[in-house]
């Protein structure tokens, strides 16, 4: 007797059953959702289908390790007819960085991660300057959000709990900042200068519909 598909790989199974539930929540919301088997399944649901139907001339991003661990970044910075503000230059002033982040609030199509999603389908992010989550509030005509399937979480309780004593001291340590959390492991409720949790936000629907295009990943992607 052959063993069945989903007994075989049950763990595949139950992402697939996780990321649907999620797709229908996040549908429920007025999100338009994608679902991609890997990264580079993600990078091409951007390059193929939404960034020709959005007709976008210009592009941007929020700070995010899955835009760059999905290939969207590099792909985009080489695709013509497409001008990227690019906020990842490292080359030059932090000025200069800061500039390019005022402008990218006014692009066709803006690119970042999310820090959660809930089994409810709800969007939870906490910003140092607030350039990502002002990007996916308001400003830019189309948004794309690309979220692995390790940012899914029971609810708001859950994200909120997970983006400060996970997310936010990976982060920091990450971005090599001073505050106690890279030291502890934990969140502290510093008042260091170099603090990265200072804006929250709460996505609950997206106005107007559709304006946001969720893309969940069956894959591990950022932190």
């Amino acid at each position: 007797m052959e063993r069945s598909t989903d007994m075989e790989k049950p763990v595949e199974h139950y992402w697939d059953l996780k990321l649907n539930n999620v797709k229908k929540a996040l549908e429920s919301n007025n999100f338009q959702v994608h679902l991609a088997k890997d990264g580079h399944d993600a990078r091409d649901i951007v390059l193929n289908e939404i960034l020709p139907r959005s007709g976008a001339q210009s592009v941007s991003f929020g700070g995010s390790m899955t835009v760059v661990g999905t290939g969207v970044y590099d792909a985009l910075k080489k695709r013509p007819g497409v001008e990227v503000l690019d906020t990842y230059d490292g080359s030059i002033s932090r000025e200069e960085v800061l500039e390019v982040r005022r402008r990218s609030l006014l692009v066709d199509l803006f690119i970042c991660g999310t820090n959660a999603v809930t089994e409810s389908g709800i969007l939870v992010n906490l910003d140092m300057i607030g350039n990502r989550i002002g990007g996916l509030t308001f400003g830019p005509k189309n948004v794309v959000v690309l979220v692995g399937r390790n940012k899914v979480v029971a609810d708001l309780e859950d994200a909120m709990f997970r983006i400060k004593n996970y997310v936010a001291p990976c982060n920091a340590i990450r971005l090599d900042k001073k505050t106690p959390c890279v030291k502890t492991g934990e969140c502290e409720e510093c008042k260091s200068p170099d603090r990265i949790c200072n804006t929250w936000t709460i996505t609950e629907k997206s106005f107007p519909k559709g304006r946001v295009e969720i893309i969940l990943i069956n894959g591990d992607m950022g932190l």
